[in-house]
């Protein structure tokens, strides 16, 4: 199966659409994007976010991830926040999350980011053992938050 690891393009919006309503939904969460918002949100005059894609053979897409930008301006420290991985059931497994990810650490340090962030749903046991496989380290407490300097290479 090959798998390219792209930006997103208009063509992808309608699948990119129904899985961010996915994994909304397997979250538990009732999603409220809209095509027009989110087409302004990913490719817009100014995107709010950075979207990259895992495109199949053909026109399928089997995911994405979705960087916010985030910063400490008093710091001078640029950083994103990985707001969505995900990986179409059927297609787990396979080195798309770690190929994803391995894209948005390129696309943060391309853009002078120090670090990068993300989060978990709380009872995510498999997706927090994956991102700290992957060189992130659980912030302080109990919350599913994780951090990742970009100085060292991930695991």
């Amino acid at each position: 199966m090959t798998t390219n690891i792209r930006p997103v393009q208009e063509k992808d919006l309608p699948q990119l659409h129904h899985m961010i309503c996915a994994l909304a939904a397997h979250h538990g969460d009732v999603p409220d994007i809209n095509p027009s918002h989110l087409a302004r949100d990913v490719l817009g005059r100014i995107p709010w976010f950075h979207v990259f894609v895992a495109a199949g053979e053909g026109a399928c897409l089997h995911g994405h991830t979705a960087l916010l930008p985030r910063g400490q301006l008093q710091m001078g420290i640029r950083g994103m926040d990985m707001h969505h991985l995900f990986v179409r059931e059927g297609h787990r497994g396979n080195g798309i999350g770690c190929a994803l990810h391995n894209t948005a650490i390129t696309h943060c340090k391309n853009l002078g980011c120090h670090g990068m962030t993300v989060g978990t749903h709380p009872n995510s046991a498999e997706a927090a053992a994956f991102y700290e496989r992957r060189g992130f380290i659980r912030r302080d407490g109990s919350s599913p938050r994780f951090r990742m300097t970009l100085d060292q290479p991930p695991t």
